[in-house]
């Protein structure tokens, strides 16, 4: 090797060189504009952890200008080149106003609102120029940060904000410091304290202010908003769209293990009246239902809770059969004639109910002749091939079991196939299916054996829900997703009462044994929250599913019930009142401690002088005499006549390093590492005296 070649680099200097451009950034800074740049490429990523959380829910195009403003506003920043002029930006910002009315035919309300405000927090800070703009930015960034909280409180959007307000009193303390600047470190440092001394006040104020039924937020027209899963209709190809939805039904937990897969299906929507296409709620009875009768197996009875994500809808879910009603305290609840569960108003937030259900049970067996044949109508002129093949079924079979059997065992031996993407259908679809495609998802199957059935004289409906669900072994939670919806069948039997029927288990019993999600994974289709091939990702998607859980079981599903039930632990009555009392008198004790602490004497740490005396200490304790008065070179003078040579030349090292540290040029140089590695080295130090 050359003598002239360079030497190898080293780790450490690659990663040296490769952070030099951030230290800069968030080292103290002399020249005031490089302050003002530094505190501007903070807010920057300030204002982006404010904006991030918006993207899900923004309009394509708002989302594409917010990030082509915060970007341009970057590009001025490091490039140090003007701002734009104020006879640009008025255009830009009629513009903004003009395009979100267009949008939204209002500049008010929730969406339009957040996005207008959105918008012109981001013009704002193109035209900065004055260190006031830097306040109206970071206090409205503030209140938009409340905005998040409209569309979700899932714990990615509780981080986001807490970097948000992390990042912008970062910014805050920066600009008000007017002569001179502070290391990146002690800065955050200040917000970190800052923000814990807000800790205990908000633990307090999130488990003792008073809980309001509902959401926080509304506006009016939301309450069409968010309609999530199942509907109160079902037509060839309405679930099987649900399958590419990855979205979160409920999450479930049983007492003890749960059933086996092939009992958990998830009751929902009950369907009667079938329009020639699509199948929708019975619409009108012969006469009053009578009183509904389940009887089950005490051995069958499973516990369990359900967590309900939020849907907009008035119905429960539950396995097959309850054996009472749950209790939710901002709602009443019914059972409806076909065994659903119906609350007094929509499930515009989370719930959580505990359930206890029967799976093995007769349900109205003592079903009158009037109430059998409300669940027998079909249209006319509708799917005449049907039909025919209902009388070729009728003319082999004997009672009505008999219809039940030959009607599957046709399914069974007919050439059907169960695919995750049907073929479309027209006029009749019944026909189309069951002659022409003989390929569909649930719904087909389960309304062309509701179709045969009633065609037979055998009374039978439609039965909508999920099925299944994936265990996460990480919290012991089964997560039932969108594309665990399912359709089966329902009929009434002599001596049975109603008896579900699933077709589509004699088609595709994988569908029923492993899930939608396995099923779809077999079939060479990934599915949004689905199963995965690699190990790695179901481990990493169960701990953060788990870890969602946790946030959605502490932290969102804490209600006015679990409110009132810790007041009454605590011995209190609950209401709103001993509420109200503890609130005040626990405020004002924290309140009280947090102004102890702030208000607190403080005295000027000196790290360099408390190593210096550290060091005299060592030496007077071997029988050199020190004093607060002598400096450095004095105690060596001393040191070099008490102790052995050695450990004098050791004090003269340690004495010498102090003086640099301390009177030197380079004293301002001199950072908290070398301070102390200065200390470790003196508390090894074990001076010895010399002989007399």
């Amino acid at each position: 090797m050359s003598a002239n070649a360079p030497l190898p680099l080293t780790l450490r200097t690659r990663l040296a060189r490769f952070f030099a451009p951030f230290s800069l950034l968030f080292a103290p800074q002399m020249s005031s504009a490089a302050r003002e740049r530094r505190d501007m490429l903070v807010l920057l990523l300030a204002v982006t952890f404010v904006v991030v959380p918006h993207f899900e829910h923004l309009i394509w195009w708002a989302t594409a200008v917010l990030v082509l403003l915060l970007i341009w506003r970057a590009f001025l920043t490091l490039t140090q080149r003007p701002t734009p002029s104020r006879l640009l930006m008025m255009p830009l910002l009629m513009a903004a106003g003009a395009a979100v009315y267009l949008q939204y035919r209002t500049v008010v309300g929730q969406q339009a609102g957040v996005t207008f405000l959105l918008l012109l927090m981001a013009l704002k800070l193109l035209e900065m120029r004055a260190r006031r703009d830097i306040f109206v930015v970071i206090f409205l960034s503030f209140f938009i940060l409340l905005t998040q909280f409209l569309n979700g409180q899932e714990i990615h959007v509780a981080v986001m904000a807490l970097m948000a307000v992390a990042a912008l009193f970062f910014v805050l303390i920066s600009v008000n410091l007017d002569d001179t600047d502070l290391p990146a470190g002690r800065k955050f440092k200040m917000v970190g304290l800052t923000l814990l001394k807000a800790i205990p006040l908000t633990a307090v104020l999130f488990v003792l202010f008073p809980r309001i039924s509902g959401p926080l937020w509304g506006t009016p027209g939301d309450t069409t908003t968010g309609n999530t899963g199942l509907s109160n209709s079902m037509a060839p190809g309405s679930i099987s769209r649900l399958l590419e939805s990855g979205e979160i039904a409920f999450r479930v937990r049983f007492e003890g293990a749960p059933p086996s897969n092939d009992k958990l299906y998830w009751r929902g929507p009950v369907f009667g009246t079938f329009t020639g296409r699509a199948w929708g709620p019975l619409l009108q009875r012969q006469q009053d239902p009578p009183p509904i009768s389940i009887k089950g197996d005490a051995r069958s009875i499973v516990s369990y809770s359900v967590t309900l994500e939020p849907n907009n809808r008035d119905w429960l879910f539950a396995l097959e059969a309850p054996v009472a009603l749950p209790v939710l305290g901002d709602f009443s609840v019914r059972i409806t004639p076909e065994m659903r569960i119906i609350t007094s108003d929509l499930v515009r937030q989370r719930v959580r109910y505990d359930m206890r259900s029967y799976t093995s049970y007769r349900f109205n067996v003592e079903a009158n002749e009037s109430e059998r044949r409300n669940w027998l109508d079909l249209p006319p002129t509708y799917n005449p091939r049907s039909l025919q093949l209902a009388e070729e079924i009728r003319s082999r079979s004997g009672n009505d079991a008999d219809r039940v059997r030959a009607t599957l065992d046709h399914l069974r031996r007919g050439g059907y196939a169960y695919t995750l993407s049907p073929p479309r259908l027209g006029r009749n679809s019944i026909d189309e299916f069951l002659f022409d495609t003989r390929q569909g998802y649930c719904e087909h199957y389960s309304s062309a054996f509701v179709f045969l059935m009633r065609a037979l004289d055998v009374p039978a409906r439609v039965v909508t829900g999920y099925q299944g669900g994936e265990l996460n072994p990480v919290d012991g939670f089964i997560t039932v997703r969108q594309s665990d919806a399912h359709a089966w069948s329902e009929v009434w039997l002599q001596g049975r009462g109603w008896v579900r029927v699933d077709p589509t288990a004699i088609v595709a019993p994988a569908r029923i044994d492993q899930g939608a999600s396995e099923l779809a994974r077999q079939s060479g289709i990934t599915l949004p929250g689905g199963a995965s091939s690699f190990t790695w990702l179901r481990s990493l998607r169960f701990n953060w599913e788990a870890v969602q859980n946790s946030w959605n079981q502490w932290v969102l599903s804490y209600s006015q019930d679990r409110q009132r039930d810790l007041l009454g632990l605590l011995g209190l009555t609950p209401n709103w009142e001993s509420l109200a009392l503890m609130l005040a008198v626990i405020v004002a004790i924290v309140l009280a401690a947090m102004a102890g602490i702030s208000l607190r004497s403080r005295t000027e740490r000196d790290p360099l002088g408390e190593a210096f005396r550290l060091l005299r200490d060592r030496l007077d304790r071997a029988g050199v005499t020190t004093a607060e008065h002598l400096g450095p070179r004095e105690l060596y003078a001393r040191s070099k006549r008490m102790l052995v040579p050695d450990d004098a030349k050791h004090a003269r090292k340690l004495l010498s390093r102090i003086e640099r540290m301390r009177y030197s040029r380079g004293s301002q140089d001199v950072v908290r590492a070398d301070v102390r590695a200065l200390r470790r080295a003196i508390r090894e130090f074990r001076p010895r005296v010399g002989a007399a």
